[in-house]
């Protein structure tokens, strides 16, 4: 929400910027007689009017400018989400792209398992991890998701040495089977 505010702002911000280039521009050419921007110099001092419509405007690209230097030079998480664990030699950081590629290698070795998807969520109890998969319908259901639970658990705490709290696997639905239609040669 707040980044489509942040476009819509800056959006408005552009175009008010553009125009009041253009308007200089404009003058600055000559396109504008000195006559004119003296008439409107004189209704922005003289004329309540136009004074706060001219005040209301500059104040308003004022706050624009200072929310677009905010954040252009505040520190935020614009990088992706990650782990950080501290070792004695340092930092490391594993992004969660980087877990659930891992989580969806680990749930992909698991057979009669068609299509997945991993999301993980980060814990104080360890690692959530979410698989949806798509299955066969061939193999025991209960029995596969057991096994992909198991694998996926073991293969994130080995990779990364991050405590995996619980897996949870969603079975989306079966793939079904295309029909194979054997054609009649007369």
């Amino acid at each position: 929400m707040v980044k489509v505010l942040d476009r819509l702002l800056l959006f408005i911000f552009s175009l008010a910027v553009l125009i009041a280039t253009f308007i200089l521009l404009f003058a600055a050419f000559g396109l504008i007689s000195f006559n004119t921007a003296g008439n409107f110099a004189h209704d922005v001092y003289y004329d309540l009017r136009t004074a706060i419509i001219f005040i209301s405007s500059t104040v308003v690209a004022a706050l624009l400018s200072l929310r677009f230097l905010y954040l252009s030079v505040r520190r935020g998480k614009s990088s992706s989400p990650s782990i950080d664990q501290r070792t004695e030699f340092g930092d490391i950081r594993i992004s969660l792209d980087t877990v659930e590629n891992l989580s969806l290698k680990a749930a992909g070795r698991t057979r009669g398992v068609q299509d997945l998807r991993a999301r993980v969520k980060v814990n104080q109890s360890g690692l959530e991890i979410v698989i949806r998969a798509i299955v066969d319908g061939e193999n025991s259901i209960p029995a596969m998701t057991e096994e992909m639970q198991a694998n996926v658990k073991r293969h994130i705490e080995e990779i990364t040495g991050i405590p995996v709290a619980f897996v949870t696997v969603f079975i989306a639905n079966i793939q079904q089977s295309s029909p194979t239609f054997k054609s009649r040669v007369e």
